[in-house]
This record gives structure tokens, sequence and C-alpha cells, in this order.
């Protein structure tokens, strides 16, 4: 299992944060999910994406952070949903219903075509880290990896990156991400909130929220590229 293999968080977060990986309560999560596994439960995402969004965006390149909350429970055509980016699928899986929402706000906002791909990975790979809260989740069985420690491990990532960064992007949707991002200094980065995109909010105020362009605009004025947001 990657969280016995610390070596395979990326050594820019291995330096930041690799410390949370010896403390009791990453021992208690490793120890739960052998149990889990042991006893036959299927865990998403699979082992070697556990720390995808880590791999894909290291600490020094992180540029906008995406806070969501759980992966993926659920399977398309036999694949699983979660890959370990949040909001993201692996290519060739039907878009859930907050991404295709999150998609029709981009393609309001910057008046750009998207082409119905829910692989976010050239998000993740321009610098922006798509993070759950909790990296991982049984099949079938939403939330049944929450408050299992996976949340001080996340909460000490977002920590870092507000101590020892400036002037990021984090994007926080809904009031879970809120809560989470509370400790996120607004004079030193730029936070944008909104309501989550599910179906079951998006219309009161995540759609027409333009935050997409507002990064963008934020990035540039910061001598930046903006991020290619079309997948």
């Amino acid at each position: 299992m990657p969280l016995e293999k610390p070596g395979q968080l990326h050594p820019s977060w291995q330096a930041m944060i690799g410390d949370e990986l010896d403390k009791p309560y990453m021992q208690s999560l490793r120890f739960f999910l052998k149990q889990e596994k042991a006893a036959g439960k299927t865990i998403f995402p699979p082992s070697p994406l556990i720390f995808n969004a880590f791999n894909h965006t290291p600490f020094d390149r992180v540029r906008v952070v995406i806070i969501g909350q759980d992966p993926y429970h659920g399977q398309d055509k036999g694949q699983p949903q979660a890959h370990g980016l949040s909001f993201s699928v692996p290519e060739g899986v039907a878009l859930p219903p907050s991404l295709l929402n999150i998609f029709k706000e981009i393609e309001s906002d910057l008046g750009i075509k998207m082409r119905g791909k829910g692989d976010l990975t050239p998000w993740a790979n321009q610098g922006v880290l798509l993070l759950n809260a909790t990296l991982t989740v049984e099949m079938a069985n939403a939330g049944s990896h929450q408050k299992r420690g996976w949340e001080t491990f996340t909460d000490a990532a977002i920590a870092a990156l507000n101590q020892y960064r400036e002037g990021l992007v984090f994007v926080l949707w809904g009031s879970y991400a809120q809560k989470k991002g509370e400790i996120i200094d607004p004079k030193k980065h730029l936070v944008l909130k909104s309501v989550h995109p599910s179906p079951l909010s998006a219309h009161r105020g995540f759609f027409g929220n333009h935050q997409f362009s507002s990064i963008n605009e934020y990035l540039k004025r910061r001598g930046e590229a903006p991020i290619d947001w079309q997948v």
C-alpha cells in the first residue's frame, strides 16, 4: 500500500509534510485500510493513485487549489470513477453531475467549448491541486473513510501551502470546503467561495460565479500564465 511507502509521495511534498506519515494517526489509518482490504472490501481510488493529486502537482508548482470532500465511490462500465484528483474521472468514464456543472460554468464564463472528457489531469499538470479532504473510500459506501485521519493529513498540506507559499488561489465550493479553508490567510492568497457545483445547489450561486475567469485574471496580474481550462 502506498501509505507504507512514503517515497511514493512526491519528494517536494515529502519535504513539507512527510513527517505526517509517521504520526500515530497515520499509523492508525494504515491499520484501518489493511483491515478493510483483508475483509475483502474494495477501496477507491486504486492504491497507486491515492497520492495522485500531490504527484501531478508538486508543492512548489501549486498555483490553484480546488478542495473536494470525498473520492467518488462508484464505477462506470466496471472502471472506478475515482483516480486521486478531486472532481475528476478517468478518460472514458461518464461525467458525474457536479463535474458536468463545472464544465457548464467554464463554458459560460470563458466562452470555450469543453470536449466532454472528465480527466482533469491537464489542470493538475498546470499547477491546479485537485485535493480531496479524504483520499480513500469504500466502493459504494460514500463517506466511509471520513474521520479516519485523512482530513488531518490534508489539513497539513493546506497549512503548508498557506504558510510557505503566497499568491495562490484557493477555491472553496460548499460549506465543507469553506470550513476546511478557514486557516487560509486571505491577505496572502486569493480565496474564492461559492456554493457547491452539485445539482442540489449549483443554481444558488455556482452558475454565474465567474471564478474561472477570476482565477486567470489574478494569475495574469501576478505575471503568471493563465490556466488552460479546456479539457
